[in-house]
């Protein structure tokens, strides 16, 4: 499609324009009929912003590379929050050689008898990589005493030893960012039900998912007291406003970019400061949090 051909269509400003001047654009666009337009262009949008906001993740990789920093990204929140897809954006264009996604399934026989950070420690990152953690020892904090995974002595115990844990990753020059992905109980169940219906997400529904709405007030006052008891000046907790993926994808990109110096930040020019009213640190009275 020519530019001329592009500016005889109505309603659509100069920005929105070059976007649909993109193969990608005009593919989705093409694959909407004309009443959902509107749709089409703010997929566009999300698609661009996201393209740009990858561009710079690249860029704070080759400058994590090359000074030897050392990033840990954890990703927590109850059952189909988003964790899995965001860890998804944030990692398509980086280079696995110096990245790694953590996802560590059930302890063996031989991990339940180890110190519990053991076998997390394993996996935090070396000089020159970033880590992304779907999931992370904070499953004893709400998990596991949930759904009786654990002992309340080793509960008890893990709550004592977390902060004294970051402490010493932070002592250790590793930058560690904690998001909590929240989402209601609504959109949950909306999620679970989409899973059921989808045969490429059936794979995700768990036993522990089928339980997650039963017990909503269970993980709600664990939760909060992991909060409570494990946010801190050098490990803060971040909360991500996550009822709308792409949204919540895109702001928590921006907080880690926003959140680490590298070399040539702001390269391509996209916002890197993220929405307040989608990502904040926790304080006891967020009243949106679900």
């Amino acid at each position: 499609m020519s530019k001329k051909d592009l500016s005889d269509l109505e309603g659509f400003n100069k920005s929105e324009l070059e976007v649909l001047r993109s193969y990608s654009g005009l593919k989705a666009l093409f694959r909407e009929n004309k009443a959902n337009v509107k749709k089409a262009l703010n997929y566009l949008k999300y698609d661009h912003e996201l393209s740009m906001l990858q561009t710079e993740m690249v860029q704070m990789q080759n400058d994590i590379q090359k000074n030897g920093k050392k990033v840990a990204v954890i990703f927590e929140g109850r059952d189909s929050a988003g964790k899995g897809g965001a860890i998804k954006r944030f990692t398509e264009h980086l280079s696995p050689r110096a990245m790694n996604v953590v996802a560590l399934g059930k302890p063996s026989d031989e991990e339940r008898g180890q110190w519990y950070f053991q076998r997390y420690s394993e996996y935090l990152p070396n000089k020159g990589e970033i880590n992304f953690f779907d999931r992370s020892w904070y499953n004893r904090a709400v998990v596991e005493p949930v759904m009786g995974f654990c002992t309340k002595d080793q509960y008890k115990r893990f709550m004592r030893q977390v902060p004294e844990f970051e402490h010493m990753l932070f002592e250790s020059g590793i930058h560690i960012i904690k998001f909590w992905f929240s989402i209601t109980k609504e959109e949950q169940f909306k999620r679970f039900d989409s899973r059921k219906l989808d045969p490429h997400k059936q794979w995700k529904v768990s036993d522990v998912d089928l339980q997650a709405q039963a017990k909503w007030d269970d993980y709600t006052k664990y939760k909060n007291r992991m909060f409570s008891l494990t946010h801190s000046e050098y490990c803060p907790w971040i909360i991500v406003r996550a009822n709308d993926k792409k949204v919540a994808r895109l702001e928590s990109m921006r907080f880690v970019l926003s959140s680490i110096e590298y070399e040539n930040k702001g390269i391509t020019g996209v916002n890197l400061l993220p929405d307040p009213n989608v990502v904040t640190r926790y304080y006891r009275d967020i009243e949106w949090m679900e």
